[in-house]
């Protein structure tokens, strides 16, 4: 199988692991040698408690930082996914994921985002979904996931309670109607 990177991965209404139930996940690598790495894209990260970021040299704010869980895997690290094209002082570095759509880590773009007037098209995310060599093969065998194509506008415009819903419906399904068979979709 080649890769199927850059693609949207919808869970399938079946799919009852918490960490997935009614995800998109943008799945920004993949090979059958290495495995799969991706950040689920519909959830915010709803806290009681106060966010620390650590910036040398130290931020001063009170902005309001919105966290995203992008998957269970490693939840202390963190990647800024950023929708719109690099340059001027938006970002210095970054991997391109697709057009439009870059996965960052620039310490800039973090302190930029504590700003009062912070970049729109950045989502600050934690954590990662990843999948070993076969195992995302495997769950898409038992139909796990449908596939659908990145949606940038999907990701900074649609809400994030309606973004699965939505994706499944662009690609001309319902999800209450959606059931189980052996196959890629």
């Amino acid at each position: 199988m080649s890769s199927l990177a850059p693609s949207f991965l919808l869970s399938m209404p079946q799919l009852l692991d918490s960490n997935f139930s009614k995800t998109v996940v943008l799945l920004c690598r993949h090979s059958a040698e290495e495995g799969a790495f991706g950040l689920v894209v519909n959830r915010p990260l709803i806290t009681t408690g106060r966010v620390v970021v650590n910036l040398d040299p130290p931020v001063a704010t009170e902005q309001e930082l919105e966290l995203w869980v992008g998957g269970p895997v490693e939840p202390e690290r963190s990647w800024m996914l950023v929708g719109e094209e690099p340059g001027g002082d938006i970002f210095t570095s970054g991997i391109s994921i697709s057009d439009g759509l870059y996965l960052t880590t620039s310490p800039e773009l973090l302190r930029r985002m504590l700003e009062p007037n912070s970049p729109p098209r950045v989502r600050l995310i934690v954590g990662y979904a990843g999948w070993g060599p076969g195992q995302l093969e495997a769950e898409l065998e038992e139909s796990a996931w449908l596939i659908a194509d990145v949606d940038t506008e999907l990701i900074f415009t649609t809400p994030a309670e309606q973004m699965w819903e939505t994706a499944i419906r662009r690609l001309g399904a319902d999800p209450a109607a959606l059931q189980a068979s052996r196959g890629v979709h």
